[in-house]
């Protein structure tokens, strides 16, 4: 089964062009815990569902973390500022398929941006990475999400990119 192979990993700091200038996608490490989990706590509906950085939940996401780490078909991405503080994050999986004729599928799952950096175009770099970038090193022919139905205006976002809305999640078709 392909994978992440080294070549493909994000192992080092790729440039997202962004409109305000520097920043820099890369792997998550351990050493990001309490970023991530700043991030998810960032977010209204995350934190409606738990995620709210308390030091109790620290032993659970550190677990998480490090199976996302050790599996090869996740990953799971960090976008920095110039200055290392955390922007963003998202958890990509690649997923070989029976269905559409054996195709491989590329999840986003858990895309966050700081509420600090947003309506920056962060996000759309982002996205604009999982397919220009590593849906076609991965090989797959269709990136998709689910979103939160009470998410409307990242629905908006996602349909401006490109991604269509369909059953529960959104999918966009790379050819």
């Amino acid at each position: 089964m392909a994978q992440w192979s080294d070549a493909r990993r994000p192992d080092s700091a790729r440039n997202l062009v962004d409109p305000g200038g520097d920043v820099i996608l890369r792997r998550a490490v351990l050493a990001d815990l309490d970023a991530l989990m700043a991030l998810l706590s960032d977010d209204p509906i995350s934190a409606g569902r738990g995620d709210t950085a308390a030091d109790d939940d620290r032993p659970a996401y550190h677990a998480a973390l490090e199976a996302i780490v050790a599996e090869p078909s996740n990953e799971l991405l960090m976008v920095v500022g110039a200055d290392g503080r955390a922007l963003g994050t998202m958890q990509l999986t690649r997923i070989p398929g029976m269905a559409r004729r054996g195709s491989t599928r590329l999840l986003v799952e858990a895309v966050r941006v700081s509420s600090a950096a947003r309506s920056a175009g962060i996000g759309s770099a982002m996205m604009r990475w999982v397919t220009d970038v590593a849906a076609r090193e991965l090989g797959a022919s269709l990136v998709q999400l689910t979103s939160d139905a009470a998410r409307t205006d990242a629905h908006r976002f996602y349909e401006r990119l490109g991604f269509v809305g369909s059953h529960v999640g959104f999918k966009y078709s790379v050819r």
